[in-house]
């Protein structure tokens, strides 16, 4: 896919989406025609608060502002009359406890967090194999951040407020209960508690006693949930479901048909492929089939997040991190990091693992650092990635490619050459926002499935080829991250009292 086929007919030209993607570290949102053209975007940081060791949090305030200043900047000097609907994607696993007004009972414990993983390990030892591959078609962990782990804790914890609490809502279902006046959430999103019948799993569910009743009801994701008033304007648009960011990310990459790979680069890094069939690998999370879809994805833990780690150690702005890493050799006697800064998620799901710098040496200095932060980033892709093409049966020709990270060139290369796969990187990076602009224009019929609405409405940029003079380098390094993990693993389990 190297070029936009425009949309035939239909609908007037002055048409537009708005597409959400309400990350993880900042609120982006853009204007999209109806071809997938971007007309105007925007986007905003919000801080993310650390307040202990393992714990993630986030003020839910800072979605709502930032969705309403951010329909304010994008409707200047425009009609909102010209506004056909609004999409939004969302980070997920992070999750907010609210009362029946919708007002949060305690800030939002983001997917990064780690408190839960006593409960999250406990749960998880109650499900066998069997089920797990009854419920899921596959062997999928439950991590510290999935939501019933997450209301164990809290319902330990906080008794009180667990008493309190109506719903238990990911960032997408409290941003639709705001803007439309009803919660949902849709079963992509609820990948976790949700069956291969795109239902809940009940018999999972009565685990955590009252879990079942906080819990919003479920919607495709190109169903609309409601209407929202567009700013001051008041004029109420639809506004779709939506669904999780790695989905997002994969329909706004240009994913949709079997044989697909995706990689998107934001906090944390996403691959995924898309296939045909279930088969499924340990440590790989696989959604249900979804019109045809059959998609494997591999998150891990820290990608941006390690560069916004090493920059603010570096005294350093983050964007600089890339440049920095460029006055480094690549060809030089490497620095191994492993970005295990909260634990790993694919393919390992260990919150107690840790990260590291190895191999240094009187020499090393601050470019040497910020390569190998780079470098330890991409080697966390190709684990993931591995184990990627075991649950999906291929391994795919190129992959599709977006997300902030990918604005460097150098990172985007570093990742071509680490994986052995070219990227094919795509023309809008905030693909998040593409991708709900995508599902709002199935939602209201514009196209008639997401097969035929992604095709129309994403381009490729650019292609990182790999370098085949750097692959000794990489399979070098591959072999040491795994060995590394390995020894240092014990680490992480080190208490002091």
């Amino acid at each position: 896919m190297s070029a936009r086929t425009p949309r035939e007919g239909g609908g007037r030209e002055n048409e537009m989406l708005i597409g959400f993607d309400v990350g993880s570290t900042s609120i982006k949102a853009a204007l999209f025609d109806m071809n997938g053209t971007v007309l105007d975007h925007w986007s905003r940081g919000y801080p993310t608060e650390r307040p202990a060791s393992g714990m993630v949090e986030q003020d839910p305030q800072h979605w709502l502002d930032g969705i309403r200043d951010a329909i304010d900047a994008l409707l200047v000097g425009r009609n909102p009359a010209d506004i056909r609907a609004v999409g939004l994607c969302s980070q997920v696993n992070t999750d907010v406890f609210v009362d029946r007004d919708g007002k949060p009972l305690a800030p939002a414990i983001c997917w990064q967090d780690i408190r839960a993983g006593a409960e999250a390990a406990a749960l998880d030892a109650t499900i066998t194999s069997a089920e797990k591959r009854s419920w899921w078609g596959a062997e999928m962990p439950i991590g510290a951040s999935h939501v019933l782990a997450k209301m164990m804790w809290f319902a330990k914890h906080h008794p009180d407020l667990w008493e309190r609490t109506h719903q238990v809502l990911s960032t997408r279902d409290f941003c639709l209960l705001h803007l439309t006046g009803e919660a949902s959430s849709d079963p992509v999103s609820a990948f976790g508690h949700v069956g291969q019948d795109l239902r809940y799993i009940d018999a999972l569910i009565a685990r955590v006693p009252g879990a079942a009743s906080k819990l919003p009801p479920l919607r495709h994701f190109t169903e609309i949930a409601g209407e929202m008033a567009l700013g001051s304007s008041g004029r109420k648009v639809p506004v779709v479901t939506g669904t999780m960011d790695a989905w997002g990310n994969l329909f706004g990459c240009g994913v949709c048909r079997p044989g697909q790979g995706m990689y998107v680069s934001g906090t944390s890094e996403i691959l995924a492929l898309a296939g045909s069939q279930r088969i499924g690998a340990p440590g790989i999370v696989t959604f249900a089939t979804i019109d045809g879809l059959v998609v494997n994805a591999g998150p891990t833990q820290s990608g941006a997040d390690s560069l916004r780690w090493w920059a603010a150690t570096a005294g350093v702005e983050p964007g600089d991190v890339p440049r920095l890493a460029g006055l480094a050799s690549r060809d030089d006697r490497p620095i191994l990091f492993l970005p295990h800064l909260e634990g790993e998620r694919a393919p390992l799901w260990d919150s107690e693992i840790r990260g590291a710098f190895i191999g240094l040496d009187s020499r090393a200095g601050g470019p040497d650092f910020a390569l190998a932060v780079l470098e330890g980033v991409a080697l966390a892709a190709r684990h993931a990635m591995g184990a990627l093409i075991d649950a999906a049966g291929f391994r795919p020709d190129h992959m599709l490619y977006g997300g902030g990270g990918g604005r460097s060139d150098l990172w985007s290369q570093i990742r071509a050459d680490c994986l052995g796969i070219p990227l094919h990187r795509f023309a809008f990076v905030d693909v998040g926002c593409l991708g709900a602009a995508i599902l709002a224009a199935v939602g209201i019929g514009a196209f008639g499935s997401i097969a035929e609405a992604v095709p129309a409405m994403t381009s490729v940029e650019r292609v990182f080829e790999p370098d085949p003079r750097r692959a000794a380098r990489y399979d070098a390094m591959f072999h040491a991250y795994r060995n590394a993990i390995d020894a240092l693993r014990p680490i992480g389990l080190i208490r002091t009292q």
